[in-house]
């Protein structure tokens, strides 16, 4: 199928992207790498009166490192995220997810913040941004502000982006020591969106958890965080009684829906194999 037509914009400049979303408003759509909103475009699901495409902005596709953590622009192509020395020290998360994110072509042009904020509930960097506490970095007409990842996701498809805004970075606290991290997913064939996937964020004292964060992808309609799973472990020494119970509080932390991919009961199996495998690795990182 071919998309609708649209007017086609391409501002060098934040300004200039601000006058074409306030021209727009909710008849306007920004492009960044588009391995989303271009099958959504030819299928006719999106029929925007215009596509703003952001890729000449200047400064928003850096990887570095300042005082405040690891900063990643909106634009990093998600390939460039993937091989980054940086990340890969700072937010080893990130970088065991990466690989998990659709195919080769897929990461050569999709982008980092892209991914965020199209929040599909079964991507994997929404739930790593939520586990590792980053702030999003939004730009609009009054200004800059940021909003803790925790807040951002507020349902399928939806973030707390307001009209008129643009994600420009993502701001990661470097890792710190004591911290470990791990992030596996399940899925039919590897590079399709994962039935279930866990992003882990725990601080150990020898095998001892003092602290975990434990993010699900796949199983809502936002990164779900296992809270009564996370109370399960906090203060335990890391075993198969301390896995078991924790695997047990999940089901008060999950209710994953049911479609034609998995029923609500496979995901939440899926959802404890993960809970093994990823608590193990966390350990061994």
């Amino acid at each position: 199928m071919k998309p609708a037509a649209f007017a086609y914009h391409r501002p060098a400049t934040l300004d200039e992207a601000f006058d074409l979303l306030e021209r727009y408003g909710a008849d306007g759509c920004v492009l960044a790498g588009g391995q989303s909103l271009v099958p959504a475009l030819n299928m006719r699901l999106a029929t925007p009166a215009a596509v703003i495409d952001i890729n000449r902005l200047p400064g928003l596709d850096g990887i570095r490192l300042t005082l405040e953590g690891l900063l990643i622009g909106a634009l990093a192509r998600q390939e460039a995220v993937m091989r980054s020395p940086l990340v890969a020290r700072h937010a080893p998360l990130i970088a065991q997810a990466m690989p998990h994110v659709g195919h080769l072509a897929i990461r050569t042009r999709g982008t980092f913040g892209g991914s965020l904020a199209h929040a599909d509930p079964a991507a994997e960097l929404p739930a790593c941004v939520v586990a590792l506490g980053a702030v999003l970095r939004v730009a609009g007409r009054g200004g800059v502000r940021e909003i803790p990842a925790a807040d951002f996701f507020r349902g399928l498809f939806t973030t707390a982006l307001e009209p008129g805004e643009i994600l420009t970075e993502v701001v990661v606290p470097a890792i710190q020591p004591g911290w470990r991290s791990a992030f596996d997913e399940l899925a039919r064939r590897h590079g399709d969106y994962a039935l279930a996937g866990l992003a882990a964020h725990c601080r150990l004292t020898d095998s001892t958890i003092e602290e975990a964060r434990l993010v699900y992808t796949g199983v809502g309609l936002t990164p779900v965080r296992a809270m009564s799973a996370e109370a399960a472990l906090r203060g335990r020494r890391l075993d198969g009684n301390a896995i078991a119970d924790a695997g047990r509080a999940l089901d008060a932390d999950l209710d994953p829906p049911a479609d034609v991919h998995a029923s609500a009961a496979l995901r939440r199996h899926l959802a404890r194999v993960l809970l093994t495998r990823v608590l193990s690795r966390s350990v061994e990182g």
